[in-house]
């Protein structure tokens, strides 16, 4: 059976406070929903300062999830390490691997926005070395022993209660990513289908001496909505995903690779692309994909709406997935 994921960013562009509650409760609510249909997984991410209102707390959402959920994980794919003082990361998901039994799994990056570095008043130019120190550091913290860090001696209570540790993935698409997983002994998380990094970073767990394994998205990794009428769906919903697909874009340059990324300009354009797909519940489990990521509420979606697609892909894909 594939793996299923819901993924929830709460772009919504324009939203006032009161309607940017209601999109977060929903998001929970669909979190719950998920966890009773056997969905395995629900995903969030990380941006600051955007107009659209992006997730910018992602362990606080994730904190949420796991409190209205009992067996799903949650993924935060990724956190921008450089931008989290390390010792207040270490002590947030050691509470939060002891509050979920180990649901939670992080993915650390270094980002692609200088933006949102200059906005925190980090170094740009340093991110390399605080993400090694970041790491390494709440690696060391994660053991509940004292040890060295910025010239003090430091302890982080309460140890977490996976051993050895929470499950900590170095994400990225650079050789640089995969050189410091493979140091560190860490899972590799590619933002792309990229076989030939992966085949770097098992020769670098060879030179370092170190044990470590790959989660690499697919050749294919759309992100899906399900719907009984697509082309109605496309036309009444498509300027949702194509504002979410345009606004990711225009972070990334030509050196970043991603899973989902798109250069789409219309819905046209979009839709023709594949990278998001609005699909009828049998279309969808016809897409014999490794990878099933929901996205109800993309780009502003309608809460309705939303609704609409998880309970399709619950009821209708689900079941008939079941081997």
């Amino acid at each position: 059976m594939p793996v299923t994921v819901v993924r929830f960013n709460l772009v919504a562009p324009g939203a006032s406070p009161a309607e940017l509650g209601a999109r977060y409760r929903a998001a929970l609510e669909m979190a719950a929903y998920a966890d009773e249909h056997g969905v395995t997984t629900v995903q969030t991410e990380e941006h600051h300062g955007a107009g659209n209102n992006w997730l910018p707390s992602p362990f606080v959402f994730a904190g949420a999830v796991l409190g209205a959920t009992r067996r799903l994980a949650v993924t935060v794919s990724a956190v921008i390490g450089p931008l989290h003082d390390p010792l207040r990361l270490a002590e947030d998901i050691a509470v939060l691997d002891l509050l979920s039994g180990g649901r939670l799994l992080t993915v650390a990056g270094i980002g692609y926005r200088r933006e949102e570095y200059d906005r925190a008043g980090v170094d740009w130019t340093r991110r390399g070395r605080l993400q090694d120190e970041l790491l390494e550091t709440v690696l060391k913290a994660w053991t509940g022993e004292e040890f060295e860090y910025r010239g003090r001696t430091v302890r982080v209570t309460p140890r977490p209660a996976s051993d050895p540790h929470p499950l900590l993935l170095v994400g990225g698409s650079s050789k640089a990513a995969a050189r410091r997983a493979a140091r560190l002994g860490l899972p590799f998380f590619p933002s792309a289908h990229l076989p030939e990094l992966e085949t770097y970073y098992k020769e670098r767990l060879v030179e370092y001496g170190t044990q470590g394994w790959t989660m690499m998205p697919g050749a294919e990794t759309p992100l899906l909505h399900i719907a009984e009428d697509p082309d109605r769906a496309w036309a009444e919903y498509g300027g949702h995903f194509l504002h979410e697909a345009r606004t990711y874009a225009s972070w990334q340059s030509g050196e970043i690779h991603s899973a989902v990324r798109s250069g789409a300009a219309t819905v046209e354009e979009l839709r023709a692309e594949g990278v998001y797909r609005i699909l009828t519940p049998d279309e969808c489990v016809a897409q014999d994909l490794d990878n099933l990521v929901l996205h109800p509420l993309a780009g502003g979606m309608p809460l309705e709406e939303g609704w609409r697609s998880l309970r399709l892909f619950a009821e209708r894909v689900l079941p008939a997935l079941q081997p």
